[in-house]
């Protein structure tokens, strides 16, 4: 048999990659030490040249159209892993067929929710977990895709501005449709309560979440903060001719959250005298498509609205305020940002991304004010920071799996 490869933007070195063993008898000739969660499938990953790509074996059929359907959420802009390709024909040394593989590129300082909880993460930040996974249910539902498997598992997480941003890493049970019905966005909101419920209490179970912590009251939050977001970005709205504020004032609502407003379904009564307007597209990203068209620079979207908001405050402070919002943002990166990149030394540069890097800067530049009495410059909170905080912190982008984790090994990739 033939081995097989198809590939969306082909690397030759996957050749090389030994396919004629089982995935799990890869060693650390090809196999990196990153962080995995609990899959019911074989997964290693693996570097090949500057790329790291995670392997899952799985059936042909369900491999190729995982495939097909993380390159249309790829094309559509959402979420997910990128998939680099599926290799079929595979077969061992003794002729017997083995699984094909699916082919995906790690997704870099991200990880797995378990291991977060190694890497010290506080009960104090499960609603912020729970807010991430809220957000990427929504948005895929927007786009009218049914998950079928919604659970923290099947998603990796990067840190956002002290929170998190979700990306979808298992799409074998989902499905785009043509118009998603109510009753199925309700069956994942079920599906994904029970599953975050099972998580939790199988963390307190392995000692990395306080025992104290109710699971259930945690969980609720998914169904309470899913259908808060939900109806804010779809929910109908109306209001007497006279309040046509209310309007840009929805607007507004929307960007705050991060959403951008893609078209308005406006509609008067007869006699004009009520207005009802209700949002029809809406897209994630406005902080994040804001920073990029200003600096050029791609950030999470509460990481790219600190930095606006840093912007801001750099153009009162310089006395910026008629001038334009680029040429501001140019001295920005050139006067602020990229002088303290090059702060961070490259020992240090596996810790967090840079945009992530720069938020915790300032919060650390707002305690070191505080505890002075007095203003304490950027560059100044930036050097303690990277010197006293920075370098306690372990790799996220290239990390060992942490005391007690080789067990859950296997990603949700």
């Amino acid at each position: 048999m033939a081995l097989r490869i198809v590939a969306s933007r082909p690397d030759p070195a996957i050749i090389r990659l030994p396919w004629s063993t089982p995935l799990e008898e890869w060693t650390d000739d090809y196999v990196v030490p990153l962080p995995r969660g609990l899959s019911r499938h074989v997964v290693r990953i693996v570097r090949l040249g500057d790329r790291v790509y995670a392997v899952k074996e799985t059936v042909e059929e369900i491999a190729f159209r995982e495939y097909r359907l993380l390159r249309d959420l790829q094309r559509m802009g959402l979420p997910a892993v990128v998939p680099q390709g599926v290799v079929t024909g595979r077969v061992d040394e003794q002729g017997e067929e083995l699984p094909a593989a699916l082919m995906t590129e790690h997704l870099r300082f991200s990880l797995p929710y378990r291991s977060l909880f190694c890497h010290g993460l506080s009960a104090e930040s499960l609603p912020s977990l729970v807010d991430a996974l809220v957000v990427l249910l929504v948005r895929l539902h927007l786009a009218e895709f049914y998950w079928g498997d919604v659970s923290l598992s099947n998603v990796l997480f990067r840190r956002s501005a002290g929170g998190f941003s979700a990306y979808l890493v298992d799409a074998e049970t989902g499905e785009l449709r043509s118009n998603l019905s109510g009753t199925m966005r309700e069956y994942d909101i079920t599906v994904g309560c029970e599953n975050v419920y099972a998580e939790l209490l199988d963390l307190q179970a392995s000692g990395q979440l306080d025992e104290h912590v109710d699971a259930f009251d945690i969980v609720e939050m998914v169904g309470s903060r899913y259908h808060a977001l939900w109806d804010e970005l779809t929910g109908e709205e109306e209001f007497p001719a006279g309040e046509m504020w209310r309007i840009e004032q929805r607007i507004e609502r929307l960007n705050d959250l991060g959403f951008d407003v893609d078209e308005l379904d406006i509609v008067t009564d007869f006699d004009g005298d009520r207005v009802q307007i209700q949002p029809r597209v809406v897209e994630l990203g406005h902080h994040s498509r804001e920073l990029q068209g200003l600096t050029g620079m791609y950030a999470e979207e509460a990481q790219a609205r600190r930095m606006l908001n840093d912007i801001a405050a750099y153009a009162v402070a310089h006395d910026l305020g008629r001038e334009d919002r680029a040429l501001v943002a140019n001295r920005w990166l050139t006067e602020v940002y990229e002088p303290i990149m090059a702060m961070v030394p490259p020992s240090a540069r596996g810790k967090l991304e840079p945009a992530e890097i720069f938020h915790e800067i300032l919060v650390h530049r707002w305690y070191l004010s505080e505890r002075a009495g007095r203003e304490v410059g950027i560059l100044e909170a930036a050097s303690d920071y990277i010197a006293n905080e920075l370098t306690k912190k372990p790799e996220e982008a290239v990390a060992s799996p942490a005391a007690g984790e080789a067990e859950l090994l296997g990603s949700a990739e």
